[in-house]
């Protein structure tokens, strides 16, 4: 009985037809796709992008699709944790603003692949790239809560606008747009918790 081959697991130039394993993105942000040697990847490109252009637009995207996400998720910490008499006020409002920013995790990480590149997913990456820490205690006080949101987004806001300007000059000027339009919303949200934390009875 002659042994059949299977032109499914046959390999050209060293990359399978079928049945690959996982390969890690390359670059300094393990977010650059467009040279793995893996299945379903020979036509990933920059598109208008060189490499040194992606590089900067990657590092970007990376890091603020983690921040992103961090952020959902400190909103959400504190959404489940706080207690006292601004409880429904903000428990709500939380959830409102989490409408608000959820939206952008999946456009930057989208908008990463359309340049070629592979986002972060795992929780260690998104603790790694993400300049928002998400809360391990518990914290029940209103004001405490809400100050250290707006310090976290007085710092993602500047971040969105500096990245903005970084990546126009590196001529992604859709990725800039995007930045801008987050930085509004990051923003919105700041001030509408600054003007919560300006009443004298926020415990």
């Amino acid at each position: 009985m002659t042994k059949k081959s299977s032109s499914k697991n046959s390999a050209k130039d060293g990359i399978p037809s079928a049945g690959a394993k996982g390969v890690v993105a390359t670059g300094t942000d393990h977010a650059d796709a467009a040279h793995l040697q893996t299945v379903n990847n020979a036509l990933v490109n920059h598109h208008y992008l060189t490499e040194k252009e992606f590089g900067v637009v990657s590092e970007t995207l990376q890091r603020n699709l983690a921040t992103t996400i961090s952020l959902y998720l400190k909103f959400k910490k504190f959404h489940w944790d706080i207690r006292g008499r601004f409880f429904r006020d903000l428990h709500l409002a939380y959830d409102e603003f989490i409408d608000m920013i959820f939206p952008a995790i999946d456009e930057q990480a989208e908008r990463l692949v359309a340049l070629g590149g592979s986002p972060v997913a795992a929780p260690a990456d998104i603790a790694r790239y993400s300049v928002v820490d998400v809360p391990v205690e518990t914290v029940r006080d209103a004001r405490s809560q809400v100050s250290a949101l707006v310090e976290d987004l007085s710092r993602v806001g500047r971040g969105y606008r500096d990245d903005s300007k970084a990546v126009d000059d590196a001529n992604d000027h859709a990725t800039a747009d995007m930045y801008n339009g987050y930085a509004a919303t990051i923003d919105k949200i700041r001030w509408m918790l600054q003007a919560i934390m300006d009443d004298d009875q926020l415990n």
